[in-house]
């Protein structure tokens, strides 16, 4: 990080990266402004990356209250999925229009307000409805956050902005389904979402408080009606696809085909506008730079394996272990605790260090924790389900700090917000291609499995022999006792297609170690937000 920018590429390949102009920026914050605008920048990012993980484990429930079956409740996902998916990409554009941070206060007071009607929800179409207005006014909270806390740290402390963020950004999907399984065990689901009502009253407070004189002037630009409704279109068809296609079969299913050919052409005829557009709504010639090209590709890739692991534990743990939705989070609990604990450190070390070897550690670390769970057993107990979440904490957080950091090298300060909505849809969709492919995978391995292990299921095998004369010797009848082996086997088959997908993220993580040093090695970090004029 202390390198200038001669000394690791030539001045005309720095020139290629960013020659926009770059206007006078407002001065960062110190003291006590900085650390209380921290604090609620980190709170917005909390309550938006809690929302998304946070309704998962309570649908049985919330389906159960409002009289609905448990395949219709699963909008409730996808409906916020889908909002969220196209207003992330345009936080560069609505930043611009309106004020950095006018914009981020609208978010947030709109998404609390979008939660309380969650909260209060009277039907389920009323809450999937509550649930696209949330997603939808979430889109900017997350880049958002992230690039204030860019443009409010000194230059030189600008990583321990970035570890704050990801502090914020790790720990919720960790604490979101630990949430979700306590309230929906004891409590009515509602406070799933009423939960934000004071967070947000909070962090607006703060924000207006702190930051209102802070803000970029806004800037009249024309609105990209034709990229909006093209990013709408594909990205709308994607999410659809990828949550319900497990449901409908995937390709066995008309409806999943007609969507996928929409979402392909729409993406297609979305790139041809956006670079060809005059005033795209997206910025897409930020991936003429090859480090935030690359650097987006890994992000995207890393927490692809990252959320299917994290997706995967606590859906075994209860379908296969019996552990209840919030001893299933607990398990993952320390993965969040380590990564907040060691985040700080991290971003005081990372101004001496090269960041790429700092992600090459969180590469190995995540391989090394995935890989860690392909020895687990029927009888693992609870430590050795914790190890490797430990071990994948280290990992947490140092990989989301670094490849963010290596993403915005050599961007000026004016591209950041673009470059933050880019980077976190990309994060949203690998995370949403995980989530399908995983569930996909998982069942599908199994099935396999069951058939393999079911060849053994004979008399010809004398283990089975025996296993079915002990269990008929304590009591079973012979159709009892062949339940009670058939039961094992699926579970063994769930445990082996999970060993499967562990084994999968880990090699994946070591693959990705040749793109990562693809990367330049990052230039001094530059400071602030400018005044767009």
């Amino acid at each position: 990080m202390s390198q200038s920018p001669s000394q690791d590429l030539d001045a005309s390949e720095f020139a290629v990266e960013d020659n926009s102009p770059s206007p006078a920026t407002p001065p960062p914050l110190h003291g006590a402004a900085l650390f209380s605008a921290a604090f609620a920048l980190a709170l917005g990012t909390f309550m938006q990356v809690l929302d998304s993980t946070i309704a998962n484990v309570a649908l049985n429930t919330i389906s159960g209250n409002l009289g609905e079956a448990s395949s219709t409740a699963t909008w409730v996902i996808t409906a916020f999925a889908v909002a969220n998916g196209v207003t992330v990409p345009l936080t560069g554009w609505l930043m611009r229009r309106f004020g950095l941070v006018n914009t981020f206060i609208a978010s947030v007071a709109l998404f609390t307000l979008a939660s309380f009607l969650c909260g209060i929800a009277w039907s389920l179409p009323s809450l999937i409805l509550f649930r696209l207005l949330q997603g939808a006014v979430s889109g900017p909270m997350i880049p958002g956050s992230q690039a204030l806390l860019l443009a409010i740290f000194p230059p030189e402390k600008r990583t321990v902005g970035l570890s704050i963020w990801s502090m914020t950004a790790l720990v919720g999907p960790v604490l979101g389904p630990i949430l979700g399984g306590y309230i929906s065990d004891n409590y009515h689901w509602g406070w799933i979402f009423l939960i934000n009502v004071p967070v947000g009253f909070i962090t607006v407070g703060v924000l207006m408080a702190r930051m209102r004189a802070y803000n970029t002037p806004p800037v009249k630009l024309p609105f990209d009606w034709g990229g909006v409704a093209l990013l709408m279109l594909w990205v709308g068809s994607l999410q659809v696809v990828l949550d319900l296609g497990k449901d409908e079969d995937w390709f066995n299913s008309t409806f999943i085909c007609a969507l996928s050919v929409v979402a392909v052409l729409g993406f297609i005829a979305w790139l041809i506008w956006e670079l060809t557009e005059e005033h795209p709504a997206v910025d897409l010639t930020l991936f003429k730079s090859r480090n935030f090209a690359i650097g987006t590709l890994c992000f995207c890739l890393g927490y692809g394996f990252f959320f299917a692991s994290n997706l995967l534990m606590p859906l075994w743990l209860q379908t296969q272990q019996g552990y209840t939705a919030t001893w299933a989070g607990l398990v993952s609990a320390p993965a969040g605790m380590v990564a907040f604990l060691l985040a700080p450190l991290v971003a005081r070390a990372a101004g001496t260090l090269d960041l790429r070897y700092v992600a090459t550690y969180a590469l190995l670390a995540f391989a090394l924790s995935y890989m860690m769970r392909t020895g687990f057993a029927p009888d693992t107990d609870l430590w050795h389900f914790v190890l490797p979440s430990i071990v994948q904490g280290t990992a947490m957080g140092t990989f989301f700090m670094s490849m963010t950091t290596l993403s915005f090298d050599r961007l000026g300060p004016h591209r950041i917000p673009s470059a933050t909505g880019i980077s976190n849809f990309a994060r949203i969709t690998g995370g949403a291609f995980a989530a399908s492919i995983t569930t996909t995978f998982w069942d599908r391995r199994e099935i396999l499995h069951q058939s393999r292990l079911a060849e053994a299921a004979n008399n010809g095998n004398p283990a089975y022999v025996q296993a079915m004369d002990h269990l008929q010797t304590i009591g079973m009848s012979k159709a009892q006792a062949t339940g009670a082996l058939t039961g094992q086997m699926v579970n063994q088959s769930y445990l082996l297609s999970s060993l499967d997908i562990f084994w999968f993220a880990g090699m994946g993580c070591v693959a990705m170690l040749a793109l990562l040093w693809c990367t330049r090695k990052p230039a001094r970090p530059q400071g602030g937000v400018v005044v767009v004029d």
